[in-house]
């Protein structure tokens, strides 16, 4: 026997299925001695926290060397494989999961160039939550699948998290970068252009819209236009202003443009917007 472990395999409802993240198995392993496990062709996606010792980790041509506190995310579509370390044998938590939204979650992670292995701050929050998870199919708790949605995105945000902060605190470019989306908030009425803000805050246009985007998770315009929206609902809830003044006061030129903006982004038109709220 290499290994000891515990594990637990669910089959999600099909309404979890459609419409939520899910786990697949989830489990723990104490490595006796050595041993290689190798997979692929899964439809699956795995996390993997190192809760002690050390070992390899091989994924898609490229080997890790992991330690306590590590964590792997990976697609198991593509190849891949671990082996304990003989002299500090590992510990680990994992769980495959898979569902709506992990796809694009994946692979907009990997878009942003972070990493599939790394070594987060608070290696804890994660723990938490995969310990929270097995022990809810451990007791096949109520409400199982709809509270392991919620720790699947909260191990996904902390991923997301981990690398934004680690990523941007170490660049000379963050304190520009957010400076930039206080200028948005503050001064969404403007009528305000890539070129102005690389102008007004001494950064390439191109440098600038990358590094928003890999900071924030968005493009520098959506993020004006979702000040620009918020306000304007807040105008239409709580105030009798015409859609023309809502329009010019939130950063169009005229009206039609503001509806075909709300609407795009909505679903439904200024005013039917005011009515129904």
């Amino acid at each position: 026997m290499n290994t000891s472990s515990r594990r637990m395999i669910a089959t999600p409802t099909p309404y979890t299925r459609a419409n939520c993240l899910y786990v697949q198995e989830i489990g723990s392993l104490v490595s006796i001695e050595p041993h290689v496990s190798c997979r692929e062709n899964l439809e699956s996606y795995l996390f993997l926290l190192v809760l002690s010792g050390r070992g390899q980790f091989f994924y898609h041509g490229t080997g890790f060397q992991l330690k306590q506190g590590d964590c792997i995310w990976i697609d198991c579509s593509l190849p891949y494989a671990h082996e304990s370390s003989l002299d500090s044998p590992w510990e680990l938590k994992w769980v495959h999961f898979n569902g709506a939204g992990a796809d694009t979650f994946y692979h907009s992670y990997r878009e942003q160039d972070h990493p599939v292995c790394f070594s987060p701050a608070n290696a804890g929050a994660f723990n938490q939550a995969l310990s929270a998870m097995f022990s809810l199919h451990q007791k096949d708790a109520p409400q199982k699948e709809l509270l392991c949605h919620k720790y699947l995105t909260d191990i996904i945000t902390l991923c997301f998290a981990e690398h934004a902060e680690q990523a941007f605190e170490k660049s000379r470019t963050y304190t520009k970068i957010t400076a930039v989306r206080e200028y948005l908030r503050e001064h969404y009425a403007k009528t305000i252009t890539l070129d102005d803000l690389s102008a007004l805050f001494f950064i390439s246009k191109f440098h600038l819209a990358r590094e928003y985007k890999q900071l924030f998770g968005t493009t520098l315009l959506n993020d004006l236009t979702s000040f620009r929206l918020s306000q304007a609902k807040s105008l239409l809830r709580f105030t009798e202003q015409s859609i023309e003044t809502i329009a010019v006061s939130c950063g169009y030129q005229n009206a039609n443009y503001f509806i075909k903006v709300f609407k795009r982004y909505e679903n439904i038109t200024p005013l039917e917007y005011r009515r129904k709220w």
